[in-house]
């Protein structure tokens, strides 16, 4: 029985079994798994010796009820004994995915006196008297908060702290993966945005920087703003300011593509959440030539009378033409559309009204607003939001070189130069004798992005004046 989804990774689980050593029956083994439409990853590498052998596999399957089947499937063989099996995920997360690290040996009582006391005290009275040398002398150097009230995760909703702290665990690890940033979850139990921004000054003197994460709009506008307001290190909200900063890297290097420039081009942003606005203002930064925001209720314009204060402050900005109507309706003649929405809202209609050599960014996850495959052909350049295809608009591009600059330059503040700087620097790490309809973005896994990226950002914010 084979299953109607793909395979992937997220639901891969290792067989451990033992085989009898007699001919065909590892061929019954991977046969069994093929036709309950297991995809074979890894097989441990064997010598067969002896009567029986044991070893390991490693099969991607479709989700958890695929995984049961194939289980039960191997488990049903009378030549192999499923000795145990395991969801590699679960395996992954299992104790946590970081952990704290000492940076000086304690290896005597000489060592003792300078990390502890007595001579922990002179660094204390150093940093009592000039409060700036915790960036130096203490973990502020190089460390970063990333706060969350599981209100917003991923594409699971409101699902509290405690759920949220796998998210953030693997920010952790990404931050420090791919900038050498120590980061840290603080997942909080509270029952409003202001409760956020109080935790988070008190909380304040141990970090670097803040990164928010996953907290549901608009209360995380108002956290952002507020925190901005009382701090003096750099808050930055990735799913909004993230988000937006790649997607610009990758519609600059699509215009590329296409023959278009920014000034000249109609963007249709279907999302005005969290994460369009901020797409919307670094589009304006970018000097984009007309943006039209639309949401559940169509278009986003001035005068429309059922508009919170961020898309008040949108539709004051954007939208000169003073469209209204359907994202269908807004959709004619348009350059390029970006979505952070909702899965299937554009339909293949709407893309062909759109004008010649169409860019679609349809970043909704896990389910974009419009396939590839139903557009293929009829759009020049595709991207999503999903690994699985190509021009994924990832946020790993993006935020880890973004803190790894302001905490070297020592900023206080991350601005709209500095995200374009990022954005610049992202578009500029593929060369362009790389560019093509599918490869838009570099690889997340090119480590110098990152390094590009925060040496952007590091000048952009002495530029701007915002050092300490």
């Amino acid at each position: 029985m084979t299953t109607s989804r793909p395979t992937s990774t997220q639901y891969s689980i290792a067989l451990r079994v033992s085989l009898k050593n007699v001919p065909g029956v590892l061929g019954q083994l991977t046969t069994t798994i093929g036709e309950a439409g297991g995809n074979i990853f890894a097989i441990e590498g064997f010598v067969a010796k002896g009567p029986t052998l044991e070893r390991e596999i490693v099969v991607n399957c479709a989700d958890e009820a695929h995984q049961d089947r194939v289980v039960a499937a191997v488990r049903d063989l009378d030549s192999v004994d499923l000795i145990d099996w395991w969801d590699r995920t679960f395996a992954m997360h299992d104790g946590g995915k970081i952990e704290v690290l000492p940076l000086c040996p304690v290896g005597d009582r000489d060592d003792l006196s300078m990390a502890y006391s007595p001579g922990v005290a002179r660094i204390s009275s150093a940093i009592a008297k000039d409060a700036l040398r915790a960036d130096d002398l203490t973990i502020r150097k190089n460390t970063v908060a990333i706060v969350s009230d599981g209100s917003a995760v991923l594409g699971l909703g409101d699902i509290g702290p405690k759920a949220a702290m796998p998210v953030m665990e693997g920010k952790a690890l990404l931050f420090k993966e791919f900038a050498g940033v120590d980061a840290f979850p603080i997942c909080l139990e509270v029952s409003s945005p202001e409760e956020i921004v109080e935790t988070v000054i008190r909380l304040a003197p141990t970090f670097g920087g803040v990164n928010l994460e996953d907290i549901a709009a608009p209360g995380a506008f108002f956290v952002e703003e507020e925190l901005k307001k009382h701090l003096d290190i750099p808050v930055f909200h990735d799913d909004q300011h993230g988000t937006a900063v790649v997607t610009l890297a990758g519609l600059r290097n699509a215009l590329k593509i296409v023959g278009k420039e920014m000034e000249d081009i109609s963007v249709v942003l279907s999302g005005v959440g969290a994460a369009g606005v901020a797409i919307g203002k670094i589009l304006l930064g970018a000097g984009v030539g007309h943006l039209v925001g639309v949401d559940r209720s169509g278009a986003v314009y001035d005068g429309r009378e059922d508009l919170n204060s961020s898309k008040q402050w949108f539709a004051e900005n954007t939208n000169q033409r003073g469209l209204q109507g359907s994202l269908s309706s807004v959709m004619a003649g348009a350059d390029v559309f970006l979505g952070v929405s909702a899965p299937g809202v554009l339909s293949v209609a709407a893309v062909e009204s759109m004008a010649s050599d169409p860019i679609v960014f349809a970043m909704a996850n896990p389910d974009p607003e419009i396939t590839p495959e139903e557009v293929e052909g009829i759009v020049r350049v595709m991207a999503t939001g999903r690994s699985d295809y190509p021009n994924q608009i990832n946020n790993v591009l993006a935020f880890p070189g973004i803190f790894r600059g302001a905490l070297d330059a020592r900023a206080t503040d991350i601005t709209e130069n500095m995200k374009l700087a990022a954005a610049d620097a992202i578009a500029a790490a593929l060369p362009e004798s790389e560019l093509s309809e599918t490869n838009i973005v570099p690889s997340v896994f090119d480590r110098s992005v990152s390094i590009a990226v925060a040496e952007a950002v590091a000048t952009a914010a002495i530029a701007d004046n915002i050092t300490r």
